[in-house]
């Protein structure tokens, strides 16, 4: 952060119950090369800062790009304005929270740094593999992608609380486009809609395997184009980790976030099926199911030390054994519901006040290999990388998508199938699930795209799971 950022802050803080600052400076880079042609670059730095005032009770936010003293006075000027204009008003007193004081730093692991390769450099890294899709002429469209960003946080409080973070993130991408006689099928590498993601450097090319993956993807593609569609009825589903984070997010996830089980979506992001009479006694999975809030994971894309209002960030047990123990709700939430909660009150930019949000939301491991997992399925279908989407305002009935489908006949994988689709209700889904993938099975992926509040805000979640296995699931095929 700036140096002079604490000093300035502390010298025109109001007298009031509690202030605090919240600096955030990101600098994006996204290059794409699509049909062997690179795109211009997209670049972006956003730099600034919001101060929060509790006074008598009343809470109020203001944000300014202007980081002078006088700059952030005037923020604070009207932070306080607004805390005043609150004060009596609201849904909870806010002077009877003991907001947290921290102090420390965070900083994501760095291997390899993206900054030592040139733009052109990595344009001529993304531009080798993408040309390697051009195996057909029945592939109409290939592209590859990197996407890095730097970011850099501070936390201070007025009395002394101090927390500087500093984010790596790097989002690759490739996928190659078929088409022949009406039909159109796209297959991605490890995830689409930059599903795969994490924090780090270059290394992180490693491990999504970019080198060799061009062809790989095109032929993909072309499997597709030949495979007969989908069946339909109900059957198992045999559900990899690229589609999992979908599953993870959407229908536990976001039933979970405190605010919305509040009612403060309401209006704009839906409420949740989800009560608070829930909280230790609702069986939301089967005993198989194990899920984890944990923002501890170094290279899952949110992790992070502490969250937006200051509180330490620590590995939580949501669901355990298939009941469910705890909601995704920061501070505030949690003395609004009086019920515990985790670290999770996250903004998506210096200018927007933090919300409960879904961080590192993450399924634990069993104790099946892939190979059992299959075993264990008469008639059935396995499917990977979410391409759709679509649920009610509750989080509760769905219906999802995927790119790839392959049957599964008396434990044995069968032939490949396109369009791929199954819906479900969250709130028994979960309990169908017989099979969990173990340690072999499991992936870190992730989205940097996920959309709440009022005005919106768009976020970085991760999502770790094995492979799963569920059973009685309704599946159906495409239009194609």
């Amino acid at each position: 952060m700036p140096e002079s950022l604490a000093r300035d802050f502390r010298a025109i803080a109001p007298a009031v119950d509690f202030c605090a600052l919240r600096f955030v400076e990101e600098s994006s880079e996204i290059l794409t090369v699509r049909q062997d042609v690179p795109e211009p670059p997209q670049l972006s730095t956003d730099r600034g800062a919001m101060v929060t005032v509790i006074d008598k009770g009343g809470l109020g936010y203001a944000a300014t790009s202007d980081l002078t003293q006088a700059g952030l006075r005037e923020a604070a000027d009207r932070a306080l304005r607004l805390a005043r204009l609150t004060a009596g008003r609201t849904v909870v007193d806010y002077g009877a929270i003991a907001m947290p004081r921290p102090k420390g730093t965070y900083r994501s692991p760095l291997a390899d740094d993206p900054a030592r390769l040139t733009r052109r450099e990595k344009y001529d890294l993304l531009a080798g593999e993408a040309s390697q899709c051009r195996i057909d002429p029945r592939i109409v469209d290939w592209e590859a992608g990197l996407w890095t960003t730097r970011t850099r946080q501070a936390y201070l409080t007025a009395d002394g609380g101090e927390v500087e973070q500093e984010f790596r993130y790097l989002v690759p991408n490739l996928s190659a486009t078929a088409y022949a006689d009406g039909v159109t099928q796209t297959r991605s590498h490890a995830g689409r809609g930059n599903g795969f993601c994490r924090q780090g450097g270059l290394e992180i090319l490693d491990a999504f395997g970019l080198k060799g993956s061009g062809r790989a993807v095109a032929e993909g593609a072309l499997e597709l184009l030949a495979a007969p569609n989908c069946p339909g009825g109900k059957m198992d589903v045999l559900l990899m980790p690229d589609q999992m984070m979908l599953q993870i997010h959407e229908s536990i996830g976001h039933p979970l976030e405190l605010d919305r089980i509040l009612g403060d979506e309401r209006n704009f992001a839906g409420t949740s099926f989800v009560t608070l009479d829930m909280f230790g006694s609702y069986r939301y999975g089967s005993e198989l199911l194990d899920v984890t809030f944990d923002p501890t994971r170094a290279e899952e894309f949110a992790s992070y030390g502490w969250d937006d209002d200051g509180s330490a960030a620590e590995r939580q047990y949501l669901i355990r054994k298939g009941l469910l123990e705890r909601p995704l709700g920061g501070a505030i939430s949690q003395a609004r519901a009086g019920i515990a909660g985790v670290a999770n009150t996250r903004a998506c930019a210096w200018n927007r006040a933090p919300i409960d949000r879904m961080a590192n939301l993450n399924i634990e491991p069993g104790t099946s290999t892939l190979e059992e997992l299959v075993a264990g399925i008469e008639l059935g279908i396995m499917m990977r990388t979410n391409v759709s989407w679509s649920i009610d305002d509750s989080r509760n009935k769905f219906q999802f998508g995927c790119e790839w489908g392959r049957m599964i006949r008396k434990g044995k994988l069968a032939e490949v199938v396109r369009n791929p689709n199954y819906r479900g209700i969250s709130a028994t889904f979960w309990r169908s699930l017989t099979g969990v993938g173990d340690a072999s099975t499991f992936e870190v992926m992730g989205t940097p795209f996920c959309g709440k509040g009022e005005p919106n805000q768009v976020i970085r979640c991760g999502h770790a799971s094995p492979a799963c296995r569920f059973t009685g699931v309704e599946v159906f095929g495409g239009a194609q």
